[in-house]
């Protein structure tokens, strides 16, 4: 049997990831990897979109500004720095854990190494701190090398780990991507997906779960965007099984 501890969207919120480590007995005082971690006896997935905070709170907070200015270069410095910093320190976290911590690729992150999609909220938050075109600036060459490393998916049998969903489509962040809406309705609508592409449990970020990790009805997949509820999951795997997911439990830390 295999461990899982799952981690959803980060957004920035290092502060979130690292106690998040801690209470899963990943990452010591120090931040480094323990040594359960690093030897293998569990591994980490987080599900993606490390980088661009969720709000304008979230952006004063990371900047140190309190009024956040989004088309303030000055501003968008502070922001992209903050995050860089954390990035790299995340970056010789996973490196050190010698392949038990795997990062997928998220929209966000996408969107950071392609800038052609402007990101943002219906309140007014716009994600421009690292596109050098509307005030930002680069992502560090070695980071982005990183980021491009990033997975859309990770498979263990029949356990699917993926930042959207369960379609390959879901993991392609294009003009159709970010066209189709059903990308953040599906675990709702269309919960069927999941089986339909032979999965036995599926984990997925990208659409916040306000209420915290939801287990879907279905017993078929978990909703972990839900960081800021200080939550994450355990799963214990036994991939060689049709149904590979023997215990699944919400962690609050």
């Amino acid at each position: 049997m295999r461990k899982f501890i799952a981690i959803g969207d980060v957004h920035a919120d290092f502060g979130a990831l690292w106690a998040a480590l801690r209470a899963a007995y990943a990452a010591d005082a120090q931040g480094n990897p323990t040594e359960p971690l690093r030897a293998g006896h569990f591994q980490v997935v987080l599900i993606g979109d490390l980088v661009h905070p969720k709000s304008r709170a979230d952006y004063a907070r990371v900047s140190g500004k309190p009024e956040f200015d989004f088309v303030n270069p000055d501003h968008l410095f502070l922001a992209a720095r903050a995050q860089v910093q954390q990035l790299e320190r995340l970056r010789e976290f996973v490196l050190a854990a010698r392949g038990n911590v795997h990062v997928l690729l998220g929209n966000h992150d996408d969107a950071v190494l392609n800038t052609s999609y402007l990101l943002g909220t219906g309140a007014g938050v716009i994600h421009t701190e690292f596109d050098p075109k509307r005030g930002g600036v680069y992502l560090p060459e070695h980071l982005r090398t990183w980021f491009q490393t990033f997975p859309r998916e990770l498979r263990v049998g029949h356990l699917q780990f993926a930042h959207v969903g369960p379609m390959p489509g879901m993991g392609h962040y294009d003009d159709l991507f970010y066209s189709d809406h059903t990308h953040k309705t599906w675990w709702r609508d269309t919960p069927e997906l999941v089986r339909a592409t032979g999965v036995r449990f599926g984990v997925y970020g990208h659409t916040q779960m306000q209420g915290g990790i939801l287990l879907h009805e279905s017993g078929d997949f978990a909703m972990i965007d839900a960081l800021g509820s200080r939550e994450y999951l355990e799963l214990i795997v036994r991939p060689e099984l049709d149904q590979p997911v023997t215990s699944v439990r919400v962690a609050p830390f």
